[in-house]
């Protein structure tokens, strides 16, 4: 089983930043890729960004050069620097590990607010 546990979501005005961080305890060696998805009310949850082990990244075109996954390793903490936030990127946040077997955990979620 793994644990996850998200922090520093919070109101934000446009093009204002906010970091979010998402600490994972229990069986984390078996995670291979961590991320970030999103869920707007009416919305199908979506990607974000996601790192793996060997720190390779991956970006919704919506948050490329705008939000930078990074992760700490010895800590075992993702994060998820957003710069330059957008009315539309107002969303309840989840960070994700999904396992070498395909299997999904998902932390409770950060709400996430921007306004004008």
């Amino acid at each position: 089983q793994v644990q996850l546990v998200e922090s520093g979501g919070g109101l934000a005005r446009t093009g204002a930043s906010l970091r979010l961080s998402c600490a994972a305890s229990g069986y984390v060696n078996a995670l291979y890729v961590m991320g970030w998805y999103r869920q707007s009310p009416g919305k199908q949850r979506e990607l974000v960004a996601t790192i793996t082990r060997g720190e390779t990244t991956n970006y919704a075109d919506s948050v490329k050069d705008r939000f930078t996954i990074s992760r700490d390793h010895s800590k075992e903490m993702i994060f998820l620097q957003m710069d330059s936030l957008r009315l539309e990127d107002t969303a309840v946040y989840y960070c994700n590990g999904r396992t070498y077997g395909a299997t999904d955990y998902w932390g409770q979620g950060t709400q996430v607010t921007v306004s004008s």
